[in-house]
C-alpha cells in the first residue's frame, strides 16, 4: 500500500496520550484561552501510519490535529506554546510542512493542489491529508479523490472515523450505514492506492474541551 518505511517512530501511545493530558489540565486551569480537540483511542494506528511518512512530505489535518503534529516532527514545546496562545484548532507550522483547518473538508483542496504542485515540479514527496468520517462522506473529497487519482497525483488520504461529526452521528445525518468511503462508486484500487481508512471510539475528551458530553 505505501512506499517503504521513511522513518522510525520515538512516540509511544502512553507519551501521545501525556501530552492530551497536559493540555487537558492547563485548559482546566483557564491557562489556554482558545478551543482545544483532543484525542484518544487513535494513537497505535497513527504511530505505525507516520513511519512512512517522510519528514519532509506535506501533512494536513483538522481541528484534531496535536498527534498529527508531533508525529510529523513538529517539537512539542513549540505545539504546547502555540496551544496555549489559542491556536490548537488552527496550528500550522510551515518550516515542518504542517497545515490544518477547522473547517470541514477546509484542507482538502488545498492538499490536492499542493499534491499537483509537487508532481508539477518532479519533487519525490508526497502529501498526506488527514480527514474526519464526516468529511468523507462529502461532495469535496469525493471531487478531490477522484481528481487525485485520476491524475496520479501524490497524495494519500486518511481517512479516521469515530462515527461521528462533532457530535453528530454520520450514520444518522447521511441515512446509510457509515462504511469509511468504501462507497466510493470507483475502481477498487483507489481505495488502497490513495486512501487508507481506520476505526476508533471516542473516548475520555469531548468534542471542544475537557468538560461534560454535549449531544445535539
Amino acid at each position: 500500500m505505501f512506499r517503504a518505511r521513511q522513518r522510525e517512530c520515538h512516540w509511544t501511545v502512553d507519551g501521545l496520550r501525556d501530552v492530551e493530558a497536559r493540555i487537558a489540565a492547563e485548559f482546566e486551569r483557564a491557562k489556554i484561552r482558545g478551543p482545544v480537540h483532543l484525542s484518544y483511542g487513535n494513537e497505535a494506528p497513527l504511530i505505525d501510519l507516520f513511519q512512512y511518512v517522510h519528514q519532509d512530505d506535506w501533512v494536513f489535518s483538522t481541528w484534531r490535529n496535536h498527534y498529527h503534529a508531533l508525529l510529523h516532527g513538529v517539537p512539542e514545546a513549540y505545539l504546547m506554546d502555540r496551544v496555549r496562545k489559542g491556536h490548537s484548532i488552527d496550528f500550522q507550522a510551515p518550516e515542518h510542512r504542517f497545515y490544518t483547518s477547522a473547517i470541514v473538508a477546509g484542507v482538502v483542496p488545498i492538499a490536492v493542489g499542493t499534491a499537483l504542485g509537487l508532481k508539477w515540479n518532479g519533487a519525490n514527496r508526497m502529501v498526506w491529508c488527514f480527514i474526519g468520517d464526516m468529511t468523507a462522506e462529502s461532495g469535496t473529497f469525493y471531487e478531490a479523490l477522484k481528481y487525485s487519482a485520476r491524475n496520479e497525483l501524490p497524495i494519500h488520504f486518511v481517512t479516521e472515523d469515530n462515527g461521528l461529526s462533532t457530535n453528530t452521528p454520520t450514520q444518522a445525518a447521511w441515512g446509510t450505514k457509515h462504511q469509511g468511503a468504501v462507497r466510493l462508486g470507483v475502481d477498487p484500487w483507489i481505495y488502497g492506492k490513495y486512501l487508507t481508512y481506520y476505526q476508533y471510539e471516542r473516548a475520555k475528551y469531548p468534542h471542544q474541551g475537557v468538560g461534560k458530553w454535549i449531544s445535539f
